[in-house]
């Protein structure tokens, strides 16, 4: 009788840890036990389960002795929780042997796993050799659908389902709105209130998620009047989608308004207003908020190092990687590692991509596709081709972005011929080419000279693909003409664009004005194109830069001064030329004009030295 009761306290001491989520102490206690019944197992087992520790879980189902109804569904909620159909399928296996099957916490847990795990053809067939179904196996049945993108399937499901309630509800909802249908979302919220269901905190986060798909902020307007008038606000998940929403309409007086009059405010509050200020460009007021935010986790930090490389600020979202691999409780994600090597891509450092590239292996996530294809840009832009390419080819299953970024590599770098390689094996692995394939294989015809074949890419674009030509196109198309020195071409191609894409870039102005190059200066073309210039970006100074110094190249040297003349008129100043060097890990910048006296003297000796020791080799030369 003392082994029984000792038993029974254990298994409810492990209970009683699992519901406090300390699931370490109830290990403890389980591993303690000199015996353990089916009881115990299942204790541990859902202990492991109520502290978001599945893989734990599946680790010591696989130790339990003999497997229970109960065993097998908190096994099969784990390999729900990883996303891992294998694990999920050896489970129905196991459970079909051991004819458990019938259950309907069962039935209900595998229908419910193969959702989680976007298998709807799976979840449907076990759906249908249920002999029990209640309001939970049609909504598991119903997220399944939505999961995989099945809308059609999850509508005819939803309106034949004996009762809906407000999870049905919700889940139809949630799928129209996160697959791009923001308005079929809103019309089946008219329905949901016609149907007199009342409304959630959930319905109303998934209202404001769907009016940030909009192209205008009204309607969401419309929604946050909804809210205020159900008291919803109160609730921080509603309010913190209200502050994304604001957000995304660049509204942030609105976003900072909801922030200070919330009463709670989660991390998740915190961190939306912090992505608030960066995705706007506030970059101080960010930084001065996340340094006095209560907690930070992995997303604080990645929205601070994203939002610094995004505006311009490798340099401090590197240190800031730094100091986050310095906190002991916070990890790097996929999210993180992207973020830090959008960073690397836009820094001068190349010594920091390979750092990063290298904790990116010491953690697992170079299997990421996301991180490899934010590390094949990275490589890419810092000039080393052969990297990026043993990058691409190491990914098991690219994406479009994967192809996309080594073509896109290829061709900045001047390696033609591989660029339009990695378009053939697109071709050949039936990946349908977007705006941003032709956009690379126009770049590599551009900077190779390669005309013709920019011109077939150029109209398969159109005419084969239907994609409209963006700035990005047309102004390789000219750089290409410019190379060839077909000013008129050029020029008609201008004239057969929509003035709504001209208007809009000053990069087409900026190729046709190259085009007029000292080998082939049009000076009534070039006058034109600096007046569009001048009138659609005033303050720029590119268009006076690039006319005087195609008049200089050409001798007229009136005609260069009048255009500086007209350029200091305007208030207009030229950008410093800028260059830089990397020196053990340290980078020096060098922008003309700028004084340094504390290094000039040292400039001066160094320059004194390499001139001495110029002459003495010349001297040598001479004499022998």
């Amino acid at each position: 009788m003392a082994a029984v009761a000792g038993l029974a306290a254990a298994t409810s001491r492990i209970a009683s840890l699992g519901r406090a989520g300390d699931a370490a102490a109830a290990r403890a206690v389980f591993d303690a036990m000199p015996r353990r019944d089916a009881m115990a197992w299942n204790a541990m087992l859902t202990a492991y389960e109520r502290s978001a520790r599945p893989r734990d879980a599946l680790a010591l189902f696989a130790r339990a002795p003999a497997p229970d109804a109960f065993s097998l569904t908190a096994a099969l909620a784990a390999a729900g929780a990883l996303r891992c159909p294998a694990a999920g399928a050896q489970l129905h296996a196991r459970l079909l042997r051991l004819g458990l099957r019938a259950p309907l916490p069962v039935g209900n847990a595998l229908v419910a796993m193969y959702a989680k795990c976007a298998r709807a053809d799976d979840a449907a067939l076990a759906f249908r050799e249920m002999r029990d179904r209640n309001a939970l196996s049609w909504c598991s049945l119903l997220h399944a659908y939505v999961a995989s993108g099945h809308l059609r399937l999850a509508q005819e499901l939803f309106d034949e389902m004996p009762s809906r309630n407000n999870v049905a509800w919700n889940t139809l909802l949630m799928g129209y709105s996160r697959s791009g249908n923001p308005r079929q979302c809103l019309l089946l919220f008219n329905k949901m209130r016609m149907a007199g269901l009342a409304c959630d905190d959930a319905t109303h986060c998934i209202l404001v998620d769907a009016c940030t798909e909009l192209a205008h902020p009204s309607t969401g307007f419309a929604v946050h009047k909804i809210v205020l008038q159900s008291g919803w606000n109160a609730m921080a998940e509603v309010s913190n989608s209200l502050i994304s929403l604001y957000t995304k309409f660049s509204l942030l007086e609105d976003a900072v308004r909801i922030f200070e009059s919330m009463e709670v405010r989660t991390i998740v509050s915190w961190n939306s207003l912090i992505d608030a200020y960066m995705k706007l460009g506030y970059m101080e007021q960010a930084a001065s908020l996340f340094r006095s935010v209560p907690e930070t986790n992995v997303i604080s930090w990645t929205s601070m190092i994203g939002g610094l490389a995004r505006n311009g600020c490798a340099d401090e979202a590197l240190a800031l990687f730094v100091e986050m691999s310095a906190h002991e409780h916070i990890h790097p994600d996929d999210f993180t590692f992207g973020a830090v090597m959008h960073a690397c891509a836009t820094s001068v450092s190349f010594a920091s991509g390979r750092m990063v590239h290298g904790r990116v292996f010491q953690t697992g996530f170079v299997s990421y596709l996301y991180v490899a294809n934010s590390l094949m840009d990275m490589y890419a832009k810092c000039g080393d081709v052969e990297s990026a390419s043993n990058v691409f080819n190491g990914i098991f299953g690219k994406d479009l972005v994967s192809w996309n970024t080594m073509l896109f590599g290829f061709a900045i770098n001047g390696w033609a011929n591989e660029a339009l390689l990695v378009y053939e094996s697109m071709k050949s692995h039936e990946v349908c080419p977007d705006e941003v394939t032709f956009a690379g294989l126009l770049t590599a015809c551009s900077h190779s000279g390669l005309l013709e074949q920019g011109k077939i890419f150029f109209e398969s674009m159109v005419s084969v693909h239907g994609i409209q030509p963006k700035t990005e196109h047309l102004s390789c198309i000219l750089d290409m003409y410019a190379r060839s020195g077909d000013i008129t071409k050029a020029v008609e191609m201008l004239d057969q664009c929509s003035e709504t894409v001209l208007t809009h870039s000053s990069n087409i102005h900026e190729a046709l004005l190259s085009a007029c190059s000292s080998e082939h200066l049009n000076a009534r073309v070039a006058r034109k194109v600096v007046e569009d210039m001048v009138a659609t970006e005033p303050a720029r100074d590119a268009g006076y830069v690039m006319l005087s110094n195609l008049f200089c190249a050409s001798g007229q040297w009136k005609e260069a001064e009048r255009v500086r003349r007209a350029m200091a008129e305007h208030g207009v100043k030229k950008s410093p030329g800028c260059s830089w060097i990397e020196v053990k890990g340290a980078v020096k910048v060098f922008v003309s004009g700028a004084q340094d006296p504390g290094h000039r003297g040292f400039v001066h000796d160094v320059l004194r030295l390499l001139d001495g020791e110029i002459r003495n080799i010349t001297h040598c030369d001479v004499q022998s």
